[in-house]
């Protein structure tokens, strides 16, 4: 059983490094990433961040406007969900001590 574990994790593991093969170099200006038009013929919304978002915010910090302003509820539901697995971990954990206090 052990040897089937680490076959998969090595096919896996091949087959990330074979798909990054197929990403463009960091910083490459002709990259799909960094057009102002995508495929479709449509402006691109990271664009609209990056000539908008002093305007739009008043933040210097282009990070903070994106997450805070345009994503707000998108963020919002991230926190959420780390919020909820802390909180199941916490009440988890604390039920294993009341079970260990007990049998003492």
């Amino acid at each position: 059983m052990k040897y089937l574990t680490y076959i998969s994790i090595g096919v896996f593991a091949l087959l990330l490094i074979y798909a990054a093969y197929g990403l463009p170099y960091r910083g490459d200006p002709n990259a799909l990433v960094n057009q102002e038009i995508s495929l479709t013929g449509t402006p691109v919304a990271s664009s609209y961040y990056i000539e908008n978002a002093m305007k739009d915010a008043n933040t210097p910090n282009m990070v903070t406007s994106v997450l805070g302003d345009y994503r707000a509820f998108d963020t919002l539901g991230e926190e959420v969900v780390i919020f909820a697995a802390g909180m199941i971990c916490f009440l988890l954990l604390n039920r294993e001590r009341k079970r260990e206090a007990r049998k003492q």
